[in-house]
């Protein structure tokens, strides 16, 4: 599936990381570069030429933040908007073909274990227990 993902993105013309940061700001909305970085997994130095590199390609903007005057909060542009949900539903319907071989009922139990599954890794990185042994069923 990664290949697929990766195959699909770049024959829209876009690297994956550009992908996944106007991914990240078209479904969770405005983000600081370092939330961004965080949800996209990639260094503070990546993801900083990631944004000027989009915001250069006038498809982000930065502006600053509502409450922390030191950080800066990076939004689409309504051109970036525009591309990214392209870029999106071309991509959704690559990700769909792929997964052809899964019933609906499958494709959405799958879909809702991986969210299951992200949020509780998500969790487990935020609060820093990533060597927990225990398994729920165990």
């Amino acid at each position: 599936m990664a290949r697929h993902a990766a195959q699909s993105i770049v024959s829209l013309d876009m690297c994956i990381s550009d992908f996944a940061v106007l991914e990240a700001l078209l479904h969770k909305g405005p983000q600081s570069v370092g939330e961004i970085g965080r949800r996209v997994d990639l260094t503070s130095g990546s993801i900083t030429t990631a944004i000027d590199r989009l915001e250069e390609r006038g498809l982000v903007a930065r502006a600053a933040h509502a409450s922390d005057r030191r950080a800066r909060v990076v939004h689409l542009t309504p051109v970036g908007t525009a591309r990214i949900t392209r870029v999106f539903a071309t991509h959704k319907k690559a990700m769909d073909r792929a997964a052809h071989g899964l019933s609906r009922a499958e494709c959405g139990a799958l879909t809702e274990l991986l969210k299951k599954l992200g949020t509780t890794a998500e969790r487990q990185l935020a609060e820093g227990d990533t060597h927990h042994d225990d398994h729920p069923d165990s």
